[in-house]
Parts: C-alpha cells; sequence; structure tokens
C-alpha cells in the first residue's frame, strides 16, 4: 500500500505523520525539551544491587538511575556464567556498558540491556554475537537464503559481530548492504573509543524523529517525504544522499501558505486521538480508558441497528471495530496489556471471524504484539510493546480538578461536605462568624436548594454564616474561613 510521510517542524518540536489512503495511521511526536533515548548506549557505574528483584540500579549520568533486570544481562551470562543469580554478576561501582531498550514512563526509571544494538538503513549491528538474523516479515524461504549469503559474502574476514538484517533489505543490492556495513562498523569504533573513559555518560545518540523518518519508517511504498522546515529538508537530502541515495528523489519541501498538518486533517485526528470515545462509521462506538496498569478498549452498537438481525448487527459493528482499534493502537502508540470487550457473540463463527480480522489489521503494526483468542468472559487480550509514551502522555497531563479521575463530586456534595465542616469548626473554636469561601456553583446552591439546610446549621451553632465566590476554586475546593 502506498504511503506518504509528513514531517512538521519547528525549534521545539517535531511531529510526523504515517498517511495511507489519505487517512492518518501513525502520529509520533519529539520535543527538544524531552527527547527520548531509547537507543542511546551509555558507560553506566552499577549504584545498587536489588538480589530479591535480581536487578540493579545503574547511574547512566541521567537525573534518574536505570534499571537493568537479570533477563537483560547478555554478555555477563554466557557460558559458566549463565546460570549465576544478579549478585554474583554485578556489584556496587562496576562499570559497565549498556543500551537504554525503553524510556523511563511516569515514576519508573529507563530499562536498560547489556546486549548493544545500532540499527541501520537495511541492517542491524549487533557487535558482542556472531550471528545472522533475518526480519520475520521476510517469509520467502528462497529469499531469505539469498540475502543470509549475500551479507555472508561482504562481510569481511574475520567479523566477530552480528546482523539482523531487516525488512527494507529485501530488495537492497550489494552496494547498498556494504554501505550499512561500513557505516555501523564506524559507530562501534567511536563508542568503543568514547567507552574507555569509564565514566557515566552517554556514548552514541539515536537519530532524531526527522532522521529517523528515512532510516525506519520509509520503504517501496512511500511516495513522499513532504517537509514543512527548510533546514530540516536540507539535512535530510544530505543523510540521504549518504546513506539511502534512492530516497532522495521522494524527500519534497513544502513551502504552502497553509500549515502542513491542517492541510491533511492531521490537527483534527491528534484532537480525536485524546477523546475516550471513537466513534464507528456504523454507528457504534469505542471508548478507550487508559490506566496505569492497562488500557481496556469497550465496543458499543450505539445508534446501528442493522438490516437483518441483532446477531447480524453485532457481528458488523466488532468487524469494524477490530480495524478501528488497530489503527486506534498505533496512532495512539498504546503499549502494555489492553484488554479489549467486544460486543458479545454467541457464534464461533463469528469470533473467528472478529479474530482473524483484528490479526490482519494489525499486520500493519511495526511494533512487536501478542494477541490472545477470547477468554471465558468473551474479552480478547493482547500486549503491545512499549517503548515510549503514548501520545495522551505526551500531550497531556493528569486534570488538576479530578486528579485523573474522571469524574468530579457534584456541587451538592461539596455543600454537605462544607456544612460538616462548619460543625466540626463550630465545636472547637469560638468564633464570631464564620465564611465560606468556594466555587461560584457551590455558593450558587447554598443561595438557592440548599439555603434551608445553611440557614438550620446557622441557627443551631448561633453563629453567622456568609458566603464569598472565589473564581479560581474548582468546584471541590473550598476554606471555611473563622471571623
Amino acid at each position: 500500500m502506498t504511503s506518504e510521510i509528513l514531517v512538521n517542524v519547528t525549534p521545539q518540536e517535531t511531529r510526523v505523520a504515517v498517511m495511507e489512503q489519505g487517512a492518518v495511521q501513525e502520529l509520533h511526536i519529539e520535543r527538544t525539551s524531552s527527547r527520548g533515548i531509547v537507543g542511546n548506549i551509555y558507560n553506566g557505574r552499577v549504584t545498587r544491587v536489588l538480589p530479591g528483584m535480581q536487578s540493579a540500579f545503574v547511574d547512566i549520568g541521567l537525573e534518574r538511575a536505570a534499571f537493568l533486570h537479570l533477563a537483560d544481562i547478555w554478555r555477563l551470562r554466557q557460558s559458566e556464567d549463565a546460570d549465576k543469580p544478579i549478585e554474583r554478576l554485578l556489584y556496587e561501582g562496576k562499570n559497565i556498558l549498556v543500551q537504554v531498550i525503553k524510556d523511563s514512563i511516569s515514576t519508573k526509571g529507563a530499562r536498560l540491556s547489556t546486549q548493544v544494538s545500532i540499527a541501520g538503513r537495511m541492517l542491524v549491528y549487533l557487535p558482542q554475537v556472531s550471528h545472522i538474523g533475518i526480519s520475520q516479515r521476510i517469509e520467502d524461504e528462497t529469499e531469505r537464503k539469498l540475502l543470509r549469503e549475500k551479507l555472508k559474502h561482504l562481510l569481511p574476514p574475520g567479523e566477530k559481530g552480528g546482523f539482523i538484517i531487516r525488512t527494507m533489505a529485501e530488495a537492497a543490492s550489494e552496494q547498498d548492504l556494504q554501505t550499512d556495513i561500513e557505516y555501523l562498523h564506524r559507530l562501534w569504533h567511536d563508542i568503543e573509543e568514547k567507552s574507555l573513559t569509564g565514566m557515566p555518560g552517554l556514548l552514541y545518540q539515536d537519530l532524531n524523529l526527522s532522521h529517523r523518518v528515512l532510516r525506519d519508517f520509509v520503504d517501496d511504498g512511500t511516495v513522499r517525504i513532504l517537509v514543512d522546515s527548510r533546514e530540516t529538508f536540507q539535512k535530510l537530502i544530505a543523510f540521504a544522499q549518504d546513506y539511502m541515495a534512492n530516497v532522495t528523489e521522494r524527500i519534497d519541501h513544502y513551502a504552502g501558505e497553509r500549515p502542513l498538518f491542517d492541510l491533511y486533517g492531521v490537527e483534527d485526528e491528534i484532537e480525536k486521538c485524546l477523546a475516550r470515545r471513537v466513534n464507528l462509521k456504523s454507528g457504534g462506538y469505542l471508548i478507550i480508558d487508559q490506566t496505569e496498569a492497562l488500557t481496556t478498549v469497550d465496543v458499543n452498537t450505539g445508534g446501528f441497528v442493522g438490516v437483518r438481525s441483532f446477531d447480524d448487527t453485532i457481528f458488523k459493528t466488532n468487524l469494524e471495530a477490530a480495524q478501528v482499534i488497530a489503527r486506534q493502537l498505533r496512532l495512539r502508540n498504546l503499549g502494555g496489556i489492553i484488554i479489549i470487550d467486544f460486543i458479545d457473540m454467541e457464534s464461533a463463527e463469528h469470533k473467528n471471524a472478529v479474530l482473524t480480522e483484528f490479526k490482519k489489521s494489525l499486520m500493519k503494526d511495526r511494533t512487536r504484539m501478542t494477541v490472545n483468542g477470547f477468554t471465558a468472559l468473551g474479552l480478547v487480550e493482547m500486549t503491545r510493546k512499549r517503548t515510549r509514551e503514548s501520545l495522551a502522555h505526551i500531550l497531556c497531563e493528569t486534570c488538576p480538578t479530578c486528579q485523573g479521575r474522571s469524574e468530579v463530586r457534584t456541587a451538592q456534595t461539596m455543600c454537605y461536605e462544607i456544612l460538616r465542616e462548619l460543625l466540626r469548626e463550630s465545636r472547637q473554636f469560638d468564633a464570631r462568624e464564620f465564611r465560606i469561601l468556594a466555587s461560584q456553583q457551590v455558593i450558587d446552591l447554598f443561595l438557592d436548594e440548599e439555603s434551608q439546610s445553611l440557614a438550620q446549621l446557622g441557627d443551631f451553632i448561633a453563629k453567622p454564616i456568609s458566603l464569598q465566590v472565589e473564581a479560581t476554586y474548582t468546584q471541590e475546593q473550598y476554606d471555611v474561613i473563622l471571623m
């Protein structure tokens, strides 16, 4: 399927939209102030070993220590070290070369691995292993064998490192592969040189988002890369000429007056991606809720009544939902555990068809996933690898009014809470007068429906009670002032 890639650049932020058939399929945002560190290679120093968790904290020169689990200690676990616990492999103060495999998310520090991999255009270089792997997306066995032989032929005698052949190498020439090999060898040599200092700190930083577009997103189906910054356009042209000359002619500079993302409707799509509700063309809808532990997707028929039977209505809604959910996972970059509650179906045939459609729609996704079948409760459980923050976490923060609950206590609830607080205060302090400071909604209720309740309490405590609107207060905020 053909695609276009839009690159919107400002000094503070780079945004990328992958378009297929005029619709946004993927969104990527990178901010200068909080650029992700996945793929970065560091000199690290062990600061604490946790035998109970079989993990360690490692200082890599950042504000927060990073996390290394025993399962991610590759080099130290070879041969005779394979069965040793972490406390016999690492000790406090030990210097160690590490690579970030997951950005810090929420309160968790970045996750590390001791196995280094450096991505090129066609290949991924594994300097610590002597193995040639091939992307699972290249399924033809004859093609896999030819690619392996071609790469072996190009490797210098005595090559100690290993390689993974990426999907993009499927139609690569020997010259393309040779260019990638030389580029990756040069990078690794520079990293080794810098690592000799032994001090915790950055040794290698992965490409920025605009350059990763060329390396990771562009394939034979990409017809154009449209960039709205002349400076970035020139940098991408230079990068492409060095490492992927066949892409150069597909990179265009957009100089139109109308903003690029407005022209293609991307801004509207971003707005939709931040909403809980996603409407389906059939009249049904999805409700997507993201929590700390997992993401839930609930499918509803809404206003779709169908034309034949209720079972047929449910089946068609679920089929459409399967396609839309797969796209939403990519757009919102939802990761971790995902639970999907399709509308209950009696027919096993319908369930299998929906699951098949869902898996087919997920095949466009570059991220690693596992999908389980329907559980006894009719839920579909899946995992999607989470390496960076979701779109909502990048663009939004917890609501200061509801603290992330998605609900606030009613004005009436707040009135009764204030009345109880007044009663407590009157028993503890002998004030001349009590003044209530609260939001407009709460004060209005005290002046109307709850005026009798307020008057009764004033009579009971035998003290005057005055009201004052605080425009900056949320509905749940209030103060009781002793005058």
